[in-house]
């Protein structure tokens, strides 16, 4: 039976939302998913907030001959450090009914203003009974907007094979007070190809700085009072079952 597609890309934009870079492989069945990243800067202060961006990246390989593709990511949920925060205010909205069916350069020329990263992926479709079907794509994310205290992004991807459609990712952040977790993310994760496609690579840069009412902002932002950045993620399959990570990412604190 053939499942429906893994937008890592979206789980790696998780780890963008948590303000940590995270590098970690998780095996489930005959499927490891590896993702890494890197915020900049790394050297942060140490009680006041800092603008940052992220770059997040990784690969989804089958393991043993796995001939089947990996199976769906319905859905992901990540709690990340009570040190870092999303900043959307002022910044332009996009909708996701203007990204539907909309190529990526179409993407850029309807939402361009509220463009917060930009990276490529590529893409594996596979029919029954046919060879593998490479696909790659640009990867847009958009703000959303906030409501009821509740922060969307979208993040956007356009293939052309087997037949032109795109994907839009949707991504739900509000605050927590949860311990060291600050920040509560779930994604909803769609299909592809009619669930015969799965995302083979993603990478990710994410991060803007914008002026509202006067004042200069960052969409991401990082404080370091401790040498390190938390973060957990849950990714919840097709299936009903679930991978859990939790990881650690240095910083150095200043001041």
């Amino acid at each position: 039976m053939r499942k429906s597609v893994l937008l890592m890309t979206a789980a790696g934009a998780l780890a963008v939302l948590a303000v940590a870079a995270v590098a970690n492989a998780v095996t489930v069945g005959q499927t490891e998913f590896d993702a890494d990243g890197v915020f900049m800067p790394s050297a942060l202060p140490r009680n006041e907030l800092a603008p940052i961006t992220l770059t997040v990246f990784g690969t989804i390989k089958k393991l043993g001959g796995e001939s089947q593709p990996p199976p769906a990511v319905r859905e992901f949920i990540v709690e990340t450090d009570k040190n870092g925060t999303i900043d959307v205010a002022g910044l332009p909205i996009c909708k996701a009914g203007q990204l539907v069916a909309q190529t990526s350069a179409k993407a850029r020329a309807i939402c361009g203003k509220a463009l917060i990263g930009q990276g490529k992926t590529e893409v594996g479709i596979d029919f029954e009974d046919q060879p593998e079907v490479p696909a790659k794509s640009e990867l847009l994310m958009f703000n959303g907007g906030v409501k009821g205290g509740v922060t969307t992004l979208f993040v956007h991807a356009y293939l052309t094979v087997p037949v032109p459609a795109a994907i839009v990712t949707t991504l739900k952040i509000k605050k927590i007070h949860k311990g060291r977790y600050g920040l509560l993310t779930i994604g909803s994760v769609p299909k592809i190809a009619g669930g015969a496609g799965w995302v083979k690579s993603f990478n990710l840069k994410i991060g803007k700085k914008f002026t509202y009412k006067g004042k200069r902002h960052s969409l991401l932002n990082l404080k370091c009072p401790d040498g390190k950045v938390q973060v957990r993620a849950e990714a919840v399959f097709e299936d009903k079952t679930r991978a859990k990570i939790e990881l650690v990412k240095p910083c150095t604190p200043k001041g």
